[in-house]
């Protein structure tokens, strides 16, 4: 199968277009490689097409011949997508509903969407499947709501759409983020022998490893199409939701530090926990197979191989919202989140 994948040199993209290829297909990227300079490691990662293109300038020429799209590209987080509103907007909906209808037109049958847990917003402690309601508290959310809608729009006989509803991710990858929960709490223990908690610790979050992410795409696109026709998926695992406090504490163990709250510590009012039955009872071979201790222990072991210190961890190589900032000051990315310029190559 040929399969287009938008975001293939980013963090999840980058654990998945190896994956992609071990299943026997042919991966053609799309990254507007504005992270390219964000490197974990030496870099593996190689579609075997790349276009260093922006989704907003695809065009229907670029998807023929294609059989699947795996869209991942877009603005990553909550921070992030409060940093310009207006361009989360255009590229998480407003690109990804044109992607979708050039895809169409081009014959392609299959879209993945890789949505977000966020969608559900602040919904408390009981675990919610695909029907709950959507209430996303931020842009970044409120995109990815508008995103489904008008993909759903779209569906029909000739066209595909499936919506994976990812929880929050964590794991190494050779664009590791060091924005994301547990990542984050795994840095700080192994920079500075304290685990540091921004928040109290009291909202309830999923989280799913990089990996199980990538293997769920792989199989919503190689499923057959009643199965995965205009549905969407929580991907993780039921069992994988945790309170921030709780991740705290297993990666104080396994790092082996105590728990800093930090003095000005908040409610965040993210807070919700997913049922992901759904998935894991629909492709039983590829549920998930992390935990979180499990993957802190990964982490911890790259971070200390890698000699992560607190200035890796809290500059702009690990931290997206800090990577967009420092491009835009230095004028090698745009206000409206475009590269400026030719991307730096891979090694």
């Amino acid at each position: 199968m040929r399969v287009l994948v938008t975001g293939h040199d980013g963090y999840i993209g980058t654990v998945l277009v190896p994956m992609l290829q071990s299943r026997g297909h042919q991966v053609v990227g799309v990254d507007n490689m504005l992270f390219r300079g964000c490197r974990f490691g030496p870099g593996k990662s190689h579609a075997d097409v790349e276009l260093a293109l922006d989704i907003r300038d695809l065009t229907t020429g670029h998807l023929g011949g294609v059989d699947a799209v795996i869209h991942l590209a877009g603005m990553s987080n909550d921070p992030a997508g409060d940093l310009n509103p207006d361009a989360t907007h255009e590229v998480n909906h407003r690109a990804t509903t044109r992607l979708a209808e050039m895809a169409k037109q081009a014959g392609v049958r299959r879209f993945a969407f890789s949505s977000s847990c966020s969608v559900y917003g602040a919904h408390g402690s009981e675990p919610l499947d695909e029907s709950a309601t959507f209430l996303p508290v931020t842009p970044y959310g409120e995109s990815k709501v508008q995103a489904e809608r008008d993909l759903m729009a779209l569906t029909d006989d000739r066209f595909s759409p499936t919506y994976l509803r990812n929880a929050t991710a964590y794991g190494v990858s050779e664009r590791l983020r060091g924005d994301l929960v547990v990542n984050n709490l795994t840095g700080f223990a192994v920079a500075t022998q304290q685990v540091f908690l921004k928040s109290d610790g009291s909202s309830w979050r999923p989280l799913v490893h990089i990996e199980d992410i990538a293997r769920a795409f792989c199989a919503i696109i190689e499923a057959d199409r009643t199965l995965v026709h205009n549905e969407a998926f929580n991907i993780g695992a039921t069992a994988e939701n945790y309170l921030i406090r709780d991740v705290a504490e297993i990666v104080a163990d396994v790092v082996g530090c105590p728990v800093t709250l930090s003095d000005t510590a908040f409610n965040d009012i993210r807070n919700y926990k997913v049922n992901c039955d759904k998935f894991e009872t629909t492709f039983p071979a590829d549920r998930p197979q992390w935990t979180v201790r499990r993957g802190v222990e990964a982490l911890r072991d790259a971070m200390v191989a890698q000699g992560l210190t607190i200035e890796d961890l809290e500059g702009s190589r690990l931290m997206r919202v800090r990577h967009l900032r420092q491009g835009m000051e230095h004028g090698t990315i745009s206000a409206d989140l475009r590269l400026i310029g030719t991307p730096e190559p891979l090694l």
